[in-house]
């Protein structure tokens, strides 16, 4: 009963409700570390009361698409669009692409699969892309990807998307944890082969927002009309251009992201644990038994987050201050 009470970790982070629930005498507050979402948000000031009793102008929304593509490096600002959290625009993607044959890479973030809810998918591997791209019209991964955080050459995904592109294809790539090392990014070069989704919560720390953006020439306008007049909300809106325009935060936050992310490496091996990858906002570990790992660090308040591809592995994030270094320090040992 214990181990099925567990499932619900694994579907994503974030649960502290159940968390709680399941520890009830575990310490407070909560140190959670299961989301992959940066401890360090962007500090917006206080918002004006218009942007909450009005409904964001259209012309306020494309100021903040036109932030966006200009952090991307996206030359054509209609080429982006703003969604209410990528989770969602992924959700939109089987009615563009409806009848299409799809593959999903595998290992990867669930909700790609979850997207096609009325479709058949296959799945292929990071390996096997360019034998996908010869007998599937849709191809989804991530890169970097979750929960690995392997990166795949920029130059690769450009010739599988060419290759897709001349049978009416597309590479959609989710590019969530791009923001750290935006050099990656195929941003640039999204075209009619290449749809790329960039999430705003997660680098910036401020997941509660709900924002996200698609990179698209050729399926822009389906978005848009799926979505409505209104894709986002009006504090989204002003943090958002703040956000992408003030560079000098960003490069900031990559570094201390970076710092940390090697700050917990050594933890971790300090502490006796396997490093598998990941991304400088989390560390996939493996470890003998990630149950047992995660009952343990529950039942000292630190919530961290199991996976269903092994029984084995689990991912940590970045602790956000001194005290949450020193209990999640205690508690691995």
């Amino acid at each position: 009963m214990v181990a099925t009470s567990l499932d619900v970790f694994r579907e994503h982070g974030g649960r502290i409700d159940a968390a709680s629930a399941l520890f009830p005498l575990a310490p407070r507050p909560w140190i959670d570390l299961s989301t992959g979402i940066s401890p360090w948000a962007y500090p917006h000031a206080d918002l004006a009361h218009s942007v909450f009793a009005r409904l964001p102008e259209a012309d306020h929304i494309a100021e903040l698409e036109h932030a966006a593509a200009t952090a991307f490096g996206v030359e054509d600002p209609s080429q982006v669009v703003a969604v209410p959290g990528t989770d969602l625009a992924l959700r939109l993607l089987e009615p563009i692409f409806h009848e299409r044959k799809v593959a999903v890479v595998r290992p990867g973030y669930s909700g790609h699969l979850l997207a096609w809810k009325h479709s058949s998918v296959t799945e292929a591997t990071s390996e096997s892309l360019e034998q996908a791209a010869g007998s599937n019209d849709v191809i989804i991964l991530a890169n970097p990807n979750n929960p690995d955080g392997r990166t795949i050459c920029p130059d690769r995904l450009r010739a599988v998307a060419k290759r897709l592109a001349a049978r009416g294809g597309m590479l959609v790539i989710d590019e969530a944890y791009a923001d750290i090392v935006p050099e990656n990014s195929l941003c640039t070069a999204a075209s009619d082969g290449i749809l790329v989704f960039r999430s705003f919560g997660k680098f910036f720390g401020l997941a509660g927002l709900r924002l996200g953006f698609v990179v698209t020439s050729r399926h822009a306008m389906s978005f848009r009309q799926l979505i409505g007049d209104w894709p986002v909300c009006g504090p989204a809106v002003d943090i958002g251009i703040a956000a992408y325009r003030d560079s000098h935060w960003q490069s900031a936050q990559r570094q201390r992201l970076l710092h940390a992310g090697a700050d917990l490496d050594a933890l971790l091996l300090a502490t006796g644990f396997e490093l598998k990858g990941g991304t400088p906002l989390y560390r996939l570990v493996r470890c003998a038994d990630a149950d047992a790992l995660f009952r343990r660090l529950a039942m000292r308040g630190i919530l961290i987050r199991p996976l269903n591809e092994d029984s084995r592995l689990v991912r940590i994030g970045l602790p956000a201050d001194d005290d949450q270094w020193t209990r999640l320090y205690v508690a691995l040992q």
